[in-house]
């Protein structure tokens, strides 16, 4: 994720509303999040569809690692052995 310019992507809810197409084509193409604030407080960030899918893809694998190596940790691990005749098991039950 691009890093936050504090001048120029926090904006006012009031504000995105008034130019509203401008901000997501410069979100679109910058890159940059915008930090949209409401009242003086920040309550919500607008970011490109490629940096929601990167961020959903980087969260799905964090967990898929983290899964891994709780099952490392628990004892929940496969031989080669073990891992073959599984896998040909179910291989074969298809």
């Amino acid at each position: 994720m691009n890093t936050l310019n504090v001048s120029t992507d926090i904006i006012p809810i009031g504000e995105l509303k008034k130019k509203l197409s401008q901000y997501l084509t410069n979100v679109h193409t910058t890159g940059h999040p915008l930090v949209i604030t409401q009242n003086g407080k920040p309550t919500g960030v607008l970011i490109s569809p490629a940096e929601y899918d990167d961020l959903v893809y980087k969260k799905l694998f964090i967990e898929s690692v983290n899964r891994g190596l709780s099952d490392v940790e628990s004892g929940k691990v496969y031989s080669t052995t073990e891992l073959k005749k599984e896998l040909q098991k179910r291989s074969a039950s298809r």
